[in-house]
């Protein structure tokens, strides 16, 4: 018996009874859009929304940390920029408000009236 290894392969056709279509990959690549869209973009844009809302909360007196870990105090804030005191000797830094990494002064959302 002799084997043909160069042979082509045989051919396949399909009808359209048969096929799927060039809808098939359409969907397949839209559904994982989908999956990366709600695992990564969601969490980040969600994350992005709460710094930006730390950030306009800032107000004088509040403790922070910067993104290089220097912990202050704010003493004066304006939209560009905020000025930390930050040790006993009354040490005074100024710097942009985007390079605040955390409040650790908590603000309440709304005072309590007395009842």
């Amino acid at each position: 018996m002799f084997l043909n290894v160069f042979a082509e392969p045989a051919k396949t056709t399909t009808t359209a009874a048969g096929g799927y279509g060039g809808y098939t990959s359409l969907i397949i690549m839209l559904a994982i859009f989908a999956v990366f869209y709600v695992i990564l973009i969601l969490p980040q844009k969600k994350q992005e929304k709460k710094q930006r809302a730390m950030l306009n909360a800032l107000q004088v007196g509040d403790e922070i940390v910067t993104i290089g870990g220097i912990y202050g105090k704010i003493i004066k804030v304006t939209d560009d920029y905020l000025v930390l005191e930050t040790s006993a000797d009354k040490t005074k830094i100024k710097m942009s408000r985007s390079s605040v990494s955390k409040s650790l002064t908590t603000h309440d959302a709304a005072p309590e009236e007395n009842k």
